[in-house]
């Protein structure tokens, strides 16, 4: 396929998007711009976005993307885990789960979470339903798995589990003709990148405040 018959494709197919697919979009765009600024509000938009993804998914994609619209079902879940753990507080300046690196065990879980899920995930969709990008859509979901329980807990991890997720999306999205959504993933690598690295810079900046008043008489 030619550049310019790419770009007829992507016109035609952004012409042909439904409401659910723009709100969709609007609302997970604006959910990832909060989680990189280390807002709670990321949960809350992207419970919107994530059932009408789920919708999509299911209903209005043929054959449907079956591993993605369940998987947009546990985003739902696990935004409402999150939220709760972020407004969690210590104390009135500290909260319980401060944006930090993984730990040997939190590391294990979440690739055990990743090898578990795409097995499995993979099985089913080979065994049980007609699926057509069996290998795509289970490496898809498999590593949002983990990039969704390592954010809850505020993990700087989960933005790299995020750029591989959404690596695999794109061309998932592009082959099943659903162009906003194609779009919204590529955005979303970007914006995963640059929280990669704005949270990184959060973590020295309050590492160092913490080392400083740890040495204050």
């Amino acid at each position: 396929m030619s550049l310019h018959e790419i770009y007829q494709k992507l016109v035609q197919n952004i012409g042909d998007t439904t409401w659910p697919e723009w709100v969709s979009t609007v609302t997970q765009v604006v959910s990832v711009w909060y989680a990189r600024k280390n807002h709670v509000l990321v949960y809350p938009t992207g419970i919107i976005g994530v059932l009408l993804a789920a919708y999509v998914y299911f209903f209005m994609v043929h054959p449907p993307l079956y591993a993605d619209a369940c998987l947009n079902i546990y985003y739902f879940l696990m935004s409402m885990y999150g939220w709760y753990n972020w407004v969690q507080k210590k104390d009135a300046t500290q909260y319980t789960y401060p944006i930090s690196w993984c730990n040997k065990k939190e590391l294990l879980i979440g690739f055990g979470f990743f090898a578990f899920f795409w097995a499995v995930i993979y099985w089913v969709l080979i065994g049980m339903t007609d699926s057509n990008t069996p290998v795509l859509d289970s490496l898809v979901s498999s590593t949002a798995i983990t990039a969704m329980w390592w954010m809850a807990k505020r993990k700087i991890e989960n933005w790299l589990a995020w750029i591989v997720s959404n690596i695999v999306a794109i061309p998932l999205n592009f082959y099943k003709g659903l162009m906003l959504f194609t779009l919204m993933y590529v955005l979303f690598l970007l914006m995963a990148w640059w929280g990669y690295v704005e949270w990184k810079k959060r973590w020295r900046s309050t590492t160092t405040t913490l080392q400083n008043n740890k040495t204050l008489p």
